[in-house]
């Protein structure tokens, strides 16, 4: 069996990431006194990659400088992308330069290369550099082709490459949450999906994110109730959580709710989340409505 390389030192780091237990995992990283070069890189990277999750672009873009390490400096230009949206685009076009010219093998570059790659719905070029990297010493970068081949509807592959996960280490947290999300998306073992969440809330902490998951087996399985309260519990614990909030747009539909609840939602959305894949859609449809209903006047 194989593990992440420095994975017991980086253990508490990593479960509060992959948890959403971001300011938790910054918690982590800063008091954590680690040995070896390599192993202080990836601490480093998931501290700053949990800064990137609570959307303070501004602490990575001041504490990262130009003479960082090659895994900070491609972290600091995720954070780049995400701030400066003018810039989203030639931010890619370096990266591809820059991967043209490179010959990359580290895996955790990898990983935060082809995060921006996803952040830039450029799913094909993100699993090109998963391919490269060696999931036996970091099994996130498995979990992240899992997440882009339920992205492409290509749920064969994703069963796939969750088999290389279990086969390599079948206790990692990363493992497990990873086989949650291909049963949810597969339809085929929602509630062995919904436990698995549940038993990582119980074992560590009940996160907005955790608790969104858990909201959505429960939509797939129409229990509406059940998942009012958990997304309820998630919003409580993060107000600005897109994912919990476009959830409770869908669920506000089955049960039936004022639109005006549905409006705040999405009002909220556009405000804090406009990048989000549910905006984004939205918007558009709402940009083509009123194209067309330019060439329309009510009659006489």
């Amino acid at each position: 069996m194989h593990k992440d390389n420095s994975a017991d030192e980086l253990f508490d780091l990593k479960t509060s990431f992959y948890l959403g237990n971001y300011q938790q995992a910054v918690t982590e990283a800063q008091k954590l006194r680690v040995s070896e070069p390599v192993t202080q890189a990836e601490k480093d990277v998931y501290m700053y990659r949990a800064f990137i999750a609570q959307k303070k672009y501004g602490v990575v873009l001041d504490d990262i400088k130009p003479n960082a390490s090659d895994e900070l400096k491609f972290v600091r230009l995720m954070a780049e992308y995400l701030s400066n949206e003018s810039r989203r685009d030639a931010i890619i076009d370096e990266l591809d330069s820059k991967l043209a010219s490179l010959n990359i093998t580290n895996p955790l570059v990898l990983l935060v290369i082809a995060n921006i790659y996803v952040l830039h719905d450029n799913l094909e070029t993100a699993l090109k550099l998963l391919h490269n990297c060696d999931s036996c010493q970091l099994l996130e970068c498995g979990a992240l082709a899992i997440q882009i081949y339920l992205k492409m509807d290509r749920h064969d592959l994703a069963r796939k490459e969750l088999k290389k996960l279990i086969d390599m280490d079948e206790d990692a947290i990363i493992t497990q949450l990873a086989g949650a999300w291909v049963y949810m998306a597969t339809g085929d073992k929602i509630q062995d999906a919904y436990f698995t969440f549940q038993e990582q809330a119980d074992k560590n902490s009940a996160t907005s994110l955790l608790l969104n998951n858990q909201a959505l087996c429960q939509i797939n399985q129409e229990k509406f109730d059940e998942a009012q309260s958990l997304l309820q519990e998630a919003l409580d614990k993060d107000s600005n959580n897109a994912d919990a909030m476009v959830n409770s747009i869908v669920l506000n539909q089955h049960l039936g709710k004022p639109v005006e609840v549905t409006n705040r939602f999405i009002s909220q959305l556009k405000d804090s989340s406009k990048n989000h894949p549910f905006v984004k859609d939205l918007l558009l449809k709402e940009s083509e409505f009123n194209r067309i209903a330019q060439h329309y006047h009510p009659s006489k």
